[in-house]
């Protein structure tokens, strides 16, 4: 399969078992909902009656005082004692294989080059940290509202001429995932990316 490349007249030849996979909606939702599980910190904490400090001696003794008998202060009845039922820290990661991976980014990306909303480029072509410079290659894209560009390598070019604009986020080979390409509107990936991207799938 052939990609042409956006504002040039050459083309990038690609897998079809890369790009030209059938959309597996309900794999792809698994995949994308695992990845957003793994993200969750989970680290709510409260102490139980064992974990707060103090309570080591009985205050007072068990008969004769004419109280209820205790046997610490760190009971939960207590004030500043420990919690009856303690949350403890929480994994919501959810366990995806390699394969199941791999098949939901191959259908992923499959899908968005039979929407067109994957382009590809053979540069990003942003030679100085301008913030205009970005918007009108955006525009001589013709690409708007939420866009990634995926690039080979990051340059600081690149980098500071896009931090500055809404919607718009630049990532590398390396950190490409489910939920990113998924969440913009378009993808736009150089051609040396792509061709990244595509060794990472094989």
């Amino acid at each position: 399969m052939d990609i042409r490349m956006v504002g040039s007249s050459g083309s990038v030849t690609v897998s079809d078992a890369n790009f030209g996979c059938p959309f597996n909606e309900a794999l792809v939702h698994q995949v994308v909902t695992a990845y957003m599980a793994g993200g969750r910190s989970g680290t709510r904490a409260q102490l139980t009656r064992a974990e707060v400090r103090g309570g080591g001696i009985k205050p007072w003794r068990q008969k004769g005082s004419g109280r209820a008998r205790a046997g610490s202060i760190r009971s939960p009845l207590w004030r500043g004692g420990g919690t009856t039922f303690a949350a403890v820290p929480a994994n919501y990661s959810q366990k995806v294989n390699r394969k199941m991976y791999r098949a939901a980014m191959r259908s992923i990306l499959s899908e968005l080059l039979r929407q067109e909303r994957l382009l590809v480029v053979e540069d990003i072509g942003i030679k100085e940290p301008k913030t205009k410079a970005m918007v009108a290659r955006l525009g001589e894209l013709g690409v708007e509202g939420r866009v990634l560009l995926v690039v080979d390598e990051i340059s600081e070019a690149v980098y500071l001429a896009a931090r500055n604009l809404y919607g718009i986020e630049v990532i590398d080979t390396a950190s490409v995932d489910p939920v990113s390409l998924v969440r913009f509107d378009r993808v736009v990936m150089d051609a040396a990316a792509l061709r990244k991207v595509e060794e990472r799938l094989a």
